[in-house]
């Protein structure tokens, strides 16, 4: 069974780091709610949630995904862009400590696991305003002895790689091309988001299934087309933190 790492939503999410979207009035209520769906959905999906407290001061620690990177080998504690999310990482360390050997991204390297795609062994890393050259050649140095290749992605108008590209099959990514040259990432079978949801190309795929916001159905019936079965969750309150639904989880 894998296990899906997960936080509370903080009850002080509306104080969250925002890079291109404009604050809106986050809803905590619903927020919580939605959260408690996806965790839901992930258990649906054969996954044991363990969650983590919320905690108050740290707005954005719902977004577990970006405080690490969990590989069969090893979890590398990252060191967030944003000055403060790092407080979050103490949490998420204690509890993979239990699963994995932990390697950590030391100052001045910068590195959030949503801007990580994994592909196999090669991992594809956003060179975005959180994670910068020397944290992806620190990933480079802990992962490379264990076999693994990572390359940095440069990427244009959002947040992290993640944001623009993710897997939603064996060989089949979902990709927003504005934001990420498709190229970069070589044969693999590419389905672009259709151009009025440039924020669908974030899904989380489990298996075979594939966790996707509810919120961009055009994309999704691009995704239904190919066969691939979709879970959609509302995440429509986080998103306005610029969340999505591979930052709430970290699988191992």
């Amino acid at each position: 069974m894998k296990i899906a790492l997960t936080r509370r939503v903080s009850p002080s999410i509306i104080d969250c780091e925002l890079t291109h979207l404009e604050r809106q009035p986050i809803d905590y209520p619903t927020a919580v709610r939605q959260h408690a769906a996806y965790e839901a959905c992930l258990e649906d999906l054969g996954c044991q949630v363990q969650q983590l407290p919320s905690d108050p001061g740290m707005p954005d620690s719902v977004f577990i995904e970006d405080t690490a990177l969990v590989l069969d080998e090893v979890a590398v504690i990252t060191r967030p862009g944003a000055e403060s999310r790092r407080g979050e990482t103490a949490a998420v360390a204690e509890a993979l400590s239990a699963y994995r050997p932990l390697r950590f991204i030391e100052p001045p390297g910068t590195l959030d696991g949503g801007d990580i795609l994994r592909l196999g062994k090669n991992l594809y890393v956003g060179v975005s305003g959180r994670s910068n050259t020397e944290g992806i050649r620190q990933l480079s140095s802990l992962l490379g002895p264990l076999g693994y290749t990572v390359q940095g992605v440069p990427l244009s108008g959002c947040l992290h790689l993640k944001s623009a590209v993710t897997q939603v099959g064996g060989d089949i990514l979902l990709v927003n091309p504005r934001w990420v040259d498709p190229a970069v990432f070589g044969a693999w079978r590419r389905v672009e988001v259709d151009p009025q949801e440039p924020y669908a190309a974030n899904a989380l795929l489990l298996s075979e299934a594939v966790v996707y916001p509810a919120a961009y159905a055009r994309t999704a019936a691009r995704l239904e087309q190919l066969g691939l079965s979709l879970y959609q969750v509302d995440a429509s309150e986080l998103a306005k933190a610029e969340g999505g639904v591979t930052c709430c989880s970290l699988i191992l």
